[in-house]
C-alpha cells in the first residue's frame, strides 16, 4: 500500500487536470445565471423581492440531482454513444444549457411563466453537468492524483462564476439583459469543445448487462441501502443530519437574496459585480488552495469543523453593510472575508463527502451527499424574500447562522466515531 506518490508537478501536468479546468468552467457558468445574476434581471423588471427569491431559487434543482444520477451511472445517453458514457451525458447537458439560456434571452421576464420554465431547464442541465463531471473526475485518475483535479476544477468553476457574475452584471449596465444571456450561451461553447477533445475514462458498464429489474435495483436502490448497511442506521442518520446542517449559512446566501440586498445598500451593479463577483472570486481561489493545505496539515475532519464555524459566522459581517451603506471599503472587506473562508471550506467538504462514499456507487452516492449538503440552505433561500419582508435583512442573516448550533453539537457527537471508522490513519502512516 506504500506505492510512490506522483509529484505535485506531475499531478498538475496530467492532461486530465487541464480538462477539469474547462469542465469546472462549464459547471460554474450556469450556476449564477439562475441565481444571483438572474435576481439582478428580475429586480430591474420591478418584480417584488418575495417573487425574486423564489424564481432565483431555480438552483434548488441542484439539490435533487441524486434523483437522476443513477441514469448517468448505469446507462449511456442515446444519440451520444460515440463519446462514451461520461462525455456523452456531459455533451447533452452542455447543449441543454446553451439552448435554455438562449430561450431565457428570447422570452425575457415579460413572459414570466415560460421564462421560469426555461430557467428551471438551465438549472436541470447544469445539475446534470455536475453529475457527469464529478463521475468523470473520480474515474479518470487515481486517488492520489485527485487533489490536482479538484484544484483545477475549482479554478475553472470560479472563473465561470466571474464570467456569469461580475462580467454579466457589468455588461448589464451597458446592454440589454437578453444580450447578456446570449453572450453567456456563446461562451459555453468553449468547454463544449474541450469535452469533444477530452479522453473518456475506461470504466466498464456492468449493470447494462443485467436484466432490467436487477439493473434498476443495482442502479437506484442499492446505492442508498449500501450507505445504511456500512454505517448502521443510527450513525448513518446522524451523518446525514450533520450534512444537512453544516453549510446552511453559506447556501442560504447563494440564491436571489444577495443581489437585491446589495442594491438596497446603495451599490450599483458595476460595483457589486466588480467586488463581489470579480475580486471576491479571486480571493475565494486563494482560499481554496489554503483550504487544501489545511486539509493536508490537519486532516479533513478537523479542518471541516474549524471552517464550518468560521465560514458560517461570516454571514454576520453583512450586518456591517447595513450600518455603512454604500461604503466600498466595507463591502470589499466583508466580501474578502466571506469568499476567503468559503474557499477554505471547499476542500475539507469535498474530502469529507468523498471519504463517505462506496467505491461501488461513487457517482450516485456523491451526488446524493453533495445534494443534501445544499438542500436546507436552498430551501431557506427560497423563502428568503418573505422572511426579509417580514423581519428585515439583519434578522435573516442571524437566522442563517443559528444552524451552526445543532451542526456543532452533531460534529462533537460524530467526531470519535468518524475518526475511528472513516478518518483513521493508514497503518503505514502511524498515529
Amino acid at each position: 500500500m506504500s506505492a510512490a506518490k506522483p509529484s505535485v508537478w506531475k499531478s498538475f501536468a496530467q492532461p486530465a487536470a487541464g480538462t477539469m479546468f474547462f469542465f469546472g468552467f462549464s459547471s460554474g457558468l450556469p450556476f449564477l445565471l439562475v441565481a444571483g445574476t438572474l435576481a439582478f434581471w428580475l429586480k430591474d423588471r420591478g418584480i417584488v423581492l418575495k417573487d425574486i427569491t423564489m424564481i432565483a431559487s431555480a438552483g434548488m434543482l441542484y439539490a435533487f440531482k441524486f434523483v437522476w444520477a443513477p441514469l448517468l451511472d448505469h446507462w449511456q445517453m442515446p444519440g451520444f454513444r460515440r463519446l462514451g458514457r461520461r462525455r456523452g451525458w456531459l455533451l447533452a447537458a452542455q447543449l441543454g444549457v446553451i439552448a435554455s439560456l438562449l430561450l431565457m434571452a428570447l422570452l425575457t421576464p415579460a413572459q414570466l411563466g415560460p421564462f421560469v420554465a426555461a430557467t428551471l431547464a438551465v438549472a436541470f442541465f447544469g445539475a446534470t453537468q455536475d453529475i457527469a463531471v464529478d463521475a468523470y473526475r473520480i474515474e479518470i485518475a487515481p486517488v492520489d492524483a485527485q487533489g490536482a483535479l479538484v484544484a483545477t476544477y475549482s479554478l475553472g468553476y470560479r472563473i465561470g462564476l466571474i464570467m456569469a457574475g461580475a462580467f454579466a452584471a457589468i455588461m448589464a449596465d451597458h446592454i440589454a439583459w437578453s444580450w447578456v444571456y446570449c453572450t453567456m450561451a456563446a461562451v459555453m461553447g468553449v468547454p463544449l469543445v474541450a469535452n469533444l477533445l477530452a479522453r473518456e475514462p475506461t470504466v466498464s458498464l456492468a449493470s447494462s448487462q443485467l436484466p432490467w429489474r436487477e439493473a434498476m435495483t443495482a442502479a437506484v436502490a442499492d446505492p442508498f441501502a449500501d450507505f445504511f448497511r456500512r454505517y448502521g442506521i443510527p450513525l448513518a442518520l446522524s451523518i446525514l443530519a450533520y450534512i444537512l446542517l453544516f453549510k446552511v449559512p453559506e447556501q442560504a446566501t447563494v440564491g436571489g437574496i444577495m443581489s437585491p440586498f446589495y442594491l438596497d445598500q446603495g451599490f450599483s451593479k458595476t460595483q457589486i459585480g466588480s467586488i463581489t463577483k470579480l475580486w471576491g472570486v479571486w480571493i475565494g481561489i486563494v482560499g481554496v488552495f489554503c483550504g487544501g493545505a489545511m486539509v493536508t496539515r490537519l486532516g479533513a475532519w478537523k479542518s471541516l469543523g474549524v471552517m464550518m464555524l468560521v465560514c458560517g459566522a461570516c454571514n454576520l459581517l453583512y450586518l456591517l453593510l447595513m450600518v455603512h451603506k454604500g461604503d466600498l471599503w466595507v463591502l470589499t472587506a466583508v466580501i474578502s472575508a466571506e469568499n476567503f473562508t468559503l474557499g477554505m471550506l471547499g476542500p475539507p467538504t469535498v474530502a469529507f463527502l468523498s471519504a463517505l462514499v462506496s467505491q461501488q456507487h461513487t457517482g450516485t452516492q456523491y451526488a446524493l451527499l453533495s445534494s443534501l449538503v445544499n438542500l436546507p440552505g436552498k430551501i431557506l433561500g427560497f423563502f428568503a424574500g418573505g422572511i426579509v419582508m417580514a423581519t428585515g435583512y439583519g434578522m435573516y442573516f442571524v437566522i442563517t447562522v443559528l444552524a451552526l448550533i445543532p451542526a456543532t453539537l452533531l460534529y462533537v457527537y460524530l467526531s470519535p466515531q468518524l475518526r475511528q471508522r472513516v478518518f483513521a490513519p493508514a497503518p503505514d502512516q502511524g498515529g
